[in-house]
């Protein structure tokens, strides 16, 4: 059974996280249909329009995640949240490429609201993920490499039962064998806010998550909106 939670040391020091989280199954990847690729090249324009001028620095959802990554001494402008390198690199380049389905379906909803979206593959996980502080013994493997590194103490991960790091500072950089692959059929998908009216904001992107999974790629999910009442999803079977 697929479980996802943030552990009370995490509350504690960030009682105002909000979570949304989908566990999927039965989902189908693979490239992107046009029309999805279409919305997505669409709403990196808008996005385009919408920042105009405005520093990235001073985006409230994205302010609140640097604010987060301090709060556990990792500097925000050397190691930066993914929905911020997201919107550096479409500011910079003038867009983002196409990866696949999940990806990109996650990234039309990251750049949209400004908050970190992660779609994790689940076939190598065991047992509940849980969002806590490292303590430096767990394993993680760079998307794209081989080679077994270990997290700093007091970072923030997202961890299985058996020491499997899925993502290293907060929602910095997923793993190897949690990234989305074409062939993926089961996932959490995750979409995370610290800021002031956050949970509007998550009640949103969730909503948009979930409309573009059943358009496109189908299957059954489970879905909530984690904080520190709620810290805790998992199936229902």
């Amino acid at each position: 059974m697929t479980a996802f939670r943030y552990h009370d040391e995490i509350l504690a020091r960030y009682p105002a996280v909000v979570g949304g989280v989908i566990l999927a199954r039965g989902i189908t990847n693979g490239p992107t249909p046009g029309s999805l690729l279409a919305a997505y090249q669409a709403e990196q324009q808008a996005t385009l329009q919408r920042l105009g001028n405005m520093p990235l620095s001073q985006v409230p959802a994205l302010a609140a995640w640097r604010s987060a990554f301090r709060g556990f001494g990792v500097d925000p402008t050397q190691y930066r949240s993914a929905s911020e390198s997201l919107l550096r690199r479409l500011t910079k380049k003038g867009d983002i490429p196409g990866i696949n389905l999940l990806v990109d379906l996650g990234n039309l909803v990251s750049i949209r609201y400004a908050l970190p979206v992660a779609v994790f593959d689940t076939r190598t996980l065991r047992g509940t993920v849980t969002v806590h502080f490292a303590d430096g013994s767990e394993r993680y493997t760079t998307l794209g490499q081989n080679e077994v590194d270990h997290p700093e103490p007091g970072e923030v991960v997202f961890l299985d039962e058996t020491g499997l790091v899925i993502a290293r500072r907060w929602c910095w950089r997923q793993s190897d064998q949690s990234a989305a692959q074409e062939d993926t059929t089961e996932a959490i998908i995750t979409v995370e806010a610290h800021h002031a009216g956050g949970r509007k904001d998550i009640e949103a992107a969730l909503n948009d998550l979930l409309e573009l999974l059943k358009q496109y790629a189908g299957g059954s999910f489970t879905v909530g909106i984690l904080d520190a009442k709620n810290p805790l999803i998992s199936e229902q079977l």
